[in-house]
């Protein structure tokens, strides 16, 4: 059923499957939906508990938890999605596995891990992988929260893409959760955005420059968008099942079929309660820019699309210690300051948003969290180097401070440095 703007969302959770011994990926997603889904036979690819969704993923490796309807209580979602976790737990235990969040595991090598789901849908992972090499970080390592919002027509489509494209580059300041990769810090708040945004680069139209253009109606998003990736494909002679809408890869994409876009760089964090905090801090700005409580769709769609990467990857490298010099883009959020680092940039949107928006309030505590500690990345590297564990081994190091998150989402509590 089409939905207007702010009725009801989608949101989609992304974990990983690790042994619970030795924290190394157990490529057992089909094992799990089989015993989630008392299934004798094949194993399915969807496992639909209640109102909630458990999916397979690219990799075996990787589960994902959705809600099977767009809802518009997120309060309860954020319950929902806590439960369905512990309730997981026998049919985890069955396939010898635990979950682990964050947006990449901090220590698998992918080209030696990284196994394709083999089941239904196979010859679509298939493609991707002799296209794209799925054996690496950007495919196989990969684990983020997509949050999909509706909007009925072109007008809606122009005034709800061009907020989202705005507010695209400065997601990392709140939701980075990815400083390690391969064993090692990276120098980077979100490692998975930085795979991210090279990972389709032997096909660039499928990703351009990962902010989307403005666009104002369908019409002009098929032919700056689909056209192209359609062109492409059938150069490269896909199969037929690979359509433009499938494999378009921007940081946020029109699905005109669904009547939404989905938003597609946040990374997942220590617990779900956390990730819709975040999503509702986004839906509570997004409807101010709607709104044009301080500049009209132009005035947002006038922003250049190039500065607005370069913002992304300021905000993907020093996550909220990024700094904003672009008073033309503060200005677009009521913000009249000549710079402003990107942790009071949110502090000051959502302690106005919050006055104004009920759910978000009583979501709010993970929110407060990372605005008074640092976003999950941070707390990460915070605890990698605390004055317990700074003469051990960063092997050890890593197991310790990894165990904690997982033990995090099992439990509901934000993650805190010692």
């Amino acid at each position: 059923m089409p939905r207007s703007l702010f009725e009801a969302y989608g949101i989609e959770l992304e974990y990983m499957l690790v042994d619970p011994t030795t924290l190394a990926v157990r490529s057992v997603a089909d094992c799990f939906l089989s015993q989630l889904s008392a299934n004798v036979g094949a194993p399915p690819s969807d496992v639909t508990c209640r109102d909630l969704t458990w999916s397979n993923e690219l990799a075996r490796h990787v589960i994902e938890l959705k809600v099977s309807e767009p809802t518009a209580d997120l309060v309860g979602l954020a319950e929902r999605f806590q439960n369905a976790i512990v309730d997981a737990q026998a049919s985890l235990q069955s396939c010898g596995a635990a979950l682990l969040p964050t947006a990449m595991h901090p220590t698998m090598k992918p080209q030696d891990e990284v196994q394709l789901w083999p089941h239904e849908g196979v010859d679509v992972y298939q493609q991707f992988d002799a296209v794209f090499d799925c054996r690496s970080h950007g495919w196989g390592n990969v684990q983020s929260v997509h949050l999909n919002l509706p909007f009925q027509g072109d007008r809606e489509f122009a005034a709800l893409h061009a907020a989202i494209r705005l507010l695209l580059p400065v997601l990392p300041g709140l939701a980075a959760s990815s400083p390690v990769a391969d064993g090692t810090e990276s120098r980077s708040a979100s490692t998975r955005l930085v795979y991210y945004v090279t990972h389709c680069d032997v096909v660039p139209c499928l990703i351009g420059d990962v902010i989307p253009d403005p666009m104002t109606t369908q019409e002009e998003y098929n032919h700056r968008v689909f056209e192209p990736i359609a062109r492409e494909s059938q150069r490269r002679n896909w199969r037929d099942w690979m359509k433009p809408e499938f494999l378009n890869a921007r940081g946020a994409i029109a699905r005109f079929d669904r009547g939404s876009i989905e938003i597609r760089l946040m990374d997942v964090q220590e617990h779900p309660r956390a990730d819709v905090a975040i999503c509702a801090a986004v839906i509570a700005v997004l409807r101010r820019l709607v709104d044009q409580r301080w500049r009209s769709v132009s005035e947002q769609n006038s922003l250049d699309t190039r500065a607005l990467r370069l913002l992304l990857d300021q905000s993907i490298l020093d996550g909220e210690d990024a700094i904003i010099r672009w008073p033309e883009y503060l200005a677009c959020f009521g913000i009249e300051d000549s710079a402003v680092t990107m942790s009071e940039f949110w502090n000051r949107l959502l302690a106005d948003a919050k006055s104004e928006d009920h759910a978000l309030e009583r979501l709010y505590d993970p929110l407060d969290v990372i605005l008074r500690e640092g976003t999950l990345s941070k707390r990460i590297r915070r605890s990698l180097h605390a004055s317990q564990v700074d003469s051990v081994s960063l092997a050890n190091r890593l197991d310790w401070v990894y165990r904690r998150l997982a033990h995090c989402l099992q439990s509901g509590h934000s993650f805190l440095v010692p």
